[in-house]
């Protein structure tokens, strides 16, 4: 599995703005500096963002980006899905979609497994979970096996 510097840059993006005092709109400057985001990717990722209806924008110089929704039912693979599209495939198809020649068709089980694994960690735990720094106890129970830190 790699996290793209999008999905990263999104969430990181989507996190201050549900950090945000009051839902109110923040200036990209402000979410580039605070995030240390470049400015111009910020910008394309919060269009992609905005079109897959994570965010909405406003103009104006009390404008900027906040929310489309409130950040309990935003959960990070909406994020993900926004500016990278499915959270699992293999050569551009989903995983139930796959078909092996015989003696290999368990690999689609296997890549099934991986998204269903990707979706109970990235659909349980919403933005408002990272805004107040807790983790959902199924997603934080992940990290207690010791080998979960460990580079392989």
């Amino acid at each position: 599995m790699r996290i793209s510097a999008k999905a990263d840059y999104a969430l990181r993006a989507a996190l201050e703005l549900a950090r945000a005092a009051g839902g109110e709109p923040v200036k990209t400057e402000q979410i580039a500096a605070a995030q240390e985001i470049p400015l111009r990717f910020l910008e394309n990722i919060l269009g992609e963002l905005r079109h897959g209806g994570v965010v909405e924008s406003r103009r104006g110089a009390e404008g900027g980006y906040m929310l489309a929704r409130p950040a309990t039912e935003l959960s990070l693979a909406d994020v993900v899905r926004a500016v990278d599209g499915p959270l699992a495939n293999v050569s551009g198809s989903r995983p139930d979609a796959l078909r092996y020649p015989e003696g290999a068709e368990v690999l689609r089980e296997v890549w099934v497994a991986v998204r269903s694994s990707l979706r109970e960690v990235l659909e349980g735990t919403t933005l408002a979970d990272l805004a107040d720094g807790e983790l959902p106890p199924r997603v934080a129970a992940r990290l207690e096996p010791e080998d979960a830190w460990q580079p392989r």
